[in-house]
């Protein structure tokens, strides 16, 4: 944001006007919201207290009645003109708050990096209870942006409007929780991130001379667990992979029966060149046998996914070959992540230690490549917290990768679909559930 803002005052938008676009979005989305009731405006002594001082002009001017309240003087050159152009004084944050009217939080915005003290919380949640509804600027007050990471944010916000871009905060729990509803007014910024939001990609239906083959071979390697992988191997088959084998110890036939079971012998199986992507990790155990069969599986330099049991035996790995790693949280930190605030750096972090895509699940996950690309999916579906789920996400991205897609972008496909798949399922379901059907999009 910080780059945007300078690249458009070197173009001819000076900061003051940038301003001015924000709070008059902001003083259009109140003065919709309020519908007749009053408007109050607690502004801060920065620029998102300019925001406010300027939504506060605006919304007088369209009629609406409205009052600010001032935390200290304002402390820029922006928000003191912001202040000078409303021109009708504030009142104090501890003055009773104004009962029914719509609450427009603007006192801190993305340059916060301590905890709110005890007087402002307070003043904050006072002020938050009796409102009719509470919009946000930029991000609620108490929260940091780059991480999400909660600094006494005491209020629920029931619509936040982001300026320019998306910040980490929207996306990223538990400031994500705080935000209500998200909208976003761009600003007329033109803005470029190696950080976005997770997209799917351009999946195209097989053509007139498609076959099993070039629609995607995966191997999916059992091991101690077998239904773990035998939940793979369906996600796999499910969203689009034309051929998918099993391969394991004692792998009794079951349905689906498109899937070829086959047995380990040694990892013969696997050295098939027409195998498109190899998984392995779900059920896999963590003895020599385990170690084995991963061993085997990144011998073949064939592209990867690795779940679950088959992360903790990674060591110093750093792969050749491309390579999708999916941990949650407690597998993340037994890998050597980074348990912090900040998930996105942790992230990338652990994908460049391992020179492979990193997929950071849980309530927002987080794709990261070592080159410091991220990808953020929020929030996710709850009633994916059952076990098995990783296994079908696993399945998922390994079809990715064998049909062809990029690791980064073959990654951001299995989390969409399994999310899509979760939003079309009842509640309460179960793993299986999320592969009876086709995961196509």
């Amino acid at each position: 944001m910080r780059e945007a803002e300078q690249a458009a005052a070197l173009a001819g938008t000076p900061l003051d006007r940038l301003m001015d676009r924000a709070g008059h979005a902001l003083a259009r989305l109140a003065f919709r919201m309020a519908a007749g009731r009053p408007v109050h405006i607690l502004a801060g002594p920065g620029n998102n207290g300019g925001d406010g001082y300027v939504a506060a002009h605006y919304l007088a001017a369209m009629g609406a009645t409205v009052t600010v309240s001032g935390h200290a003087a304002p402390v820029t050159d922006l928000a003191r003109q912001a202040a000078a152009r409303w021109g009708r004084g504030t009142d104090s944050l501890d003055r009773a708050p104004v009962a029914t009217a719509v609450l427009v939080d603007c006192l801190f915005g993305t340059g916060l990096n301590r905890p709110l003290d005890q007087y402002l919380s307070g003043a904050l949640s006072r002020h938050a209870a009796s409102a009719a509804r509470i919009i946000a600027a930029d991000v609620p007050s108490g929260l940091a942006t780059d991480s999400g990471a909660d600094l006494g944010c005491p209020i629920h916000a029931d619509v936040t409007l982001a300026f320019g871009a998306l910040k980490p905060a929207h996306l990223l729990f538990p400031g994500a929780s705080r935000m209500g509803r998200v909208m976003l007014d761009d600003l007329g910024l033109t803005i470029t991130s190696h950080q976005t939001t997770a997209v799917m990609p351009f999946l195209p239906e097989p053509g007139f001379a498609s076959h099993k083959y070039a629609r995607g071979l995966v191997a999916v390697v059992a091991g101690k667990m077998a239904g773990a992988a035998e939940l793979a191997a369906r996600a796999a088959l499910r969203s689009g992979a034309g051929y998918v084998r099993l391969i394991g110890s004692a792998l009794p036939p079951s349905p689906p029966l498109a899937i070829v079971r086959q047995g380990w012998r040694d990892g013969a199986a696997i050295l098939d060149d027409r195998i498109g992507a190899i998984l392995v990790g779900c059920g896999l155990g963590q003895g020599e046998d385990a170690h084995a069969r991963l061993d085997a599986a990144r011998a073949t330099g064939k592209p990867l996914v690795v779940d679950a049991d088959a992360l903790g035996l990674l060591g110093e790995t750093r792969f050749d070959q491309p390579a999708i790693l999916t941990p949650h949280a407690g597998e993340f930190a037994r890998m050597g992540g980074a348990v912090v605030p900040d998930k996105i750096s942790a992230t990338v972090q652990l994908a460049d230690r391992y020179n492979a895509v990193l997929v950071h699940k849980g309530p927002d996950t987080v794709i990261a490549t070592p080159d410091g690309r991220v990808a953020i999916a929020s929030p996710g579906n709850s009633w994916l917290s059952t076990a098995g789920t990783g296994d079908v996400l696993a399945g998922i991205a390994a079809a990715m990768l064998a049909r062809g897609l990029p690791a980064f972008e073959a990654a951001q496909a299995a989390v969409m679909l399994q999310q899509r798949a979760a939003e079309r399922s009842e509640k309460g379901f179960v793993a299986d559930d999320l592969v009876k059907g086709s995961l196509w999009p």
